[in-house]
């Protein structure tokens, strides 16, 4: 992974630290200008400010740079990563002009679509996910694979401490791939940044959160995990699907079922299973708190797919995963037990 795990907790709490302290001197700021207002889709009752993310990717950048100037040689190859983070950057900048003055859907997802064909064509061209298909086949299905994801972060991004509850298993886990080699240097280092940048929001967007992430956090996050499961499924499809299978499964059910119903999807909704909670009776903590016990176990589930070969333990391993999810999202369709 990296060169010692002092480094590493070094990079975690930085990352966390530096996160935190930008989130107190731009508060003031976001106050007076990106407030969100309850709306439809709201889940919150008072005017919030948003935009955190301007201090999970600003803290995610700087600690990234200051680690690679302290130690060189620590990344494997800092061009296609610098372009990765300008793409994060740009779809920051995106998603903070939406904060303040919200884009027509068009041009949203032009911008989205150019930043991630932009991170494709930054992979290396031997990297394969399904070699069984073209090049080119491949390559296509990335591209819708990343700007959904890219999306769906957002969409999900609905309720205090829901984002956390994902990234901060995911990427914990990511790192730890790294340390096993399985997922390559920069991207281990990505995941350890973005783990801590996440742990120093946390304590803002606790339930009731004092500061929301906004699109200027989500989209470029979605990208980034976006970036990082793309590596990992190089190695490990299995362990790919199963780490963001409850923000795959919630978005895209709900997604099909709007389409099925004629709805028109680029209009606000509460349709989400976690939002459906809600309105069933759960708290905020119950829904994030059975989300990331649910992404804690997902994350188990990877593991045994990453340390094992036996393709019918991936199916029954993913399987089980699937399960669980399913039983989530229908006990969110459910009232809460009194």
């Amino acid at each position: 992974m990296i060169k010692g795990s002092a480094l590493d907790w070094a990079i975690l709490f930085g990352a966390a630290a530096l996160t935190a302290v930008l989130i107190l001197l731009l508060r003031p700021l976001l106050q007076r200008y990106a407030l969100a207002r309850p709306n439809a889709r709201s889940s919150h009752r008072e005017p919030t400010p948003q935009g955190g993310g301007i201090a999970v990717i600003g803290a995610t950048i700087v600690i990234i740079a200051v680690v690679a100037l302290i130690v060189p040689g620590i990344l494997h190859d800092p061009l296609r990563l610098s372009v990765i983070l300008a793409c994060t950057v740009g779809l920051a900048a995106v998603g903070v002009t939406d904060d303040i003055r919200p884009l027509e859907a068009l041009p949203r997802l032009l911008l989205q679509t150019v930043a991630v064909i932009i991170v494709i064509a930054a992979l290396p061209a031997e990297l394969r996910v399904i070699p069984q298909l073209s090049w080119w086949l491949e390559r296509a299905l990335m591209l819708i694979g990343g700007i959904w994801f890219v999306n769906l972060v957002n969409f999900m991004d609905g309720i205090d401490w829901m984002t956390v509850a994902e990234v901060v298993p995911l990427t914990a886990c990511l790192a730890l791939f790294g340390l096993i080699r399985v997922l390559p240097n920069d991207g281990t280092i990505v995941a350890l940044v973005l783990c801590g940048a996440m742990l120093g929001f946390a304590p803002f967007n606790c339930p009731v959160a004092r500061l929301f992430l906004g699109d200027v956090g989500s989209l470029p996050i979605g990208l980034l995990l976006a970036w990082l499961l793309v590596l990992l499924a190089h190695r490990h499809l299995t362990g790919a699907l199963l780490l963001p299978l409850y923000y795959l499964a919630d978005a895209s059910i709900t997604l099909l079922i709007r389409i099925a119903k004629g709805e028109q999807i680029t209009q606000a909704h509460r349709s989400h299973f976690y939002q459906r909670a809600m309105d069933n009776g759960f708290s905020v903590i119950d829904i994030v708190g059975h989300v990331f016990l649910l992404n804690v176990t997902l994350a188990i589930l990877a593991m045994v797919t990453v340390l094992t070969t036996s393709r019918a333990l991936h199916i029954a391993t993913l399987a089980v995963g699937c399960a669980l999810v399913s039983l989530l999202l229908y006990r969110f369709t459910q009232a809460k037990p009194r």
